[in-house]
C-alpha cells in the first residue's frame, strides 16, 4: 500500500512496472542490464476520488494515455532499484499535488482610487505622446 495523503492510499498491485533497457551512454552495463523502469497507473480504473482523478488527468498532460494510463519513466540512475523508487517517487509527488483542491477565486473590484490612477497615469501617457508629434499643443 502506497500512502499518498492521511486518506488517501492507493494499492501495490495497481501499478504496473516494466523494465526495459535504458539508452545513451553508459557502455557494457546500459546494454545488457535493464535499469529503465516505465511504471503505469490506471487513472481511470484506479480507487482514487473523482475529483482527483479529473486534477491528476489535467495535471499529467501528455504522459496519459487517451485509455487514462498514466506512464512514467525512470532511467537517471545505474540500478534497477533506485530507478524504481524514483519512478514511485515522482508518482507520489503528482498524486499528492493533484489531491490538494484548488481554492475557489473570490471575484473581486478594484477600488476608486485604484481606478483614479490609473486613470491619471493615462492621461499623463496620452499628454506626452500628443506632445511628441508634429506640432503638438502650445507650437502657435
Amino acid at each position: 500500500m502506497i500512502r499518498i495523503t492521511e486518506t488517501i492510499a492507493i494499492e501495490e498491485r495497481e501499478l504496473d512496472e516494466r523494465f526495459v533497457r535504458a539508452s545513451g551512454p553508459g557502455g557494457q552495463n546500459v546494454n545488457k542490464v535493464s535499469t529503465a523502469v516505465e511504471l503505469r497507473f490506471d487513472v481511470t480504473g484506479s480507487s482514487l476520488p473523482a475529483d482527483m482523478k479529473t486534477r491528476l488527468t489535467a495535471l499529467a498532460g501528455t504522459r496519459i494515455s487517451t485509455d487514462g494510463v498514466l506512464l512514467i519513466d525512470s532511467r537517471e540512475h545505474r540500478t534497477q532499484v533506485q530507478n524504481r523508487e524514483a519512478a514511485r517517487a515522482r508518482l507520489v509527488a503528482l498524486l499528492q499535488l493533484a489531491a490538494k483542491r484548488p481554492k475557489p477565486r473570490r471575484p473581486t473590484r478594484p477600488k476608486r482610487a485604484a481606478k483614479e490612477k490609473r486613470l491619471e497615469s493615462k492621461r499623463q501617457r496620452s499628454e506626452v505622446k500628443t506632445l511628441r508629434g508634429r506640432g503638438g499643443r502650445g507650437d502657435d
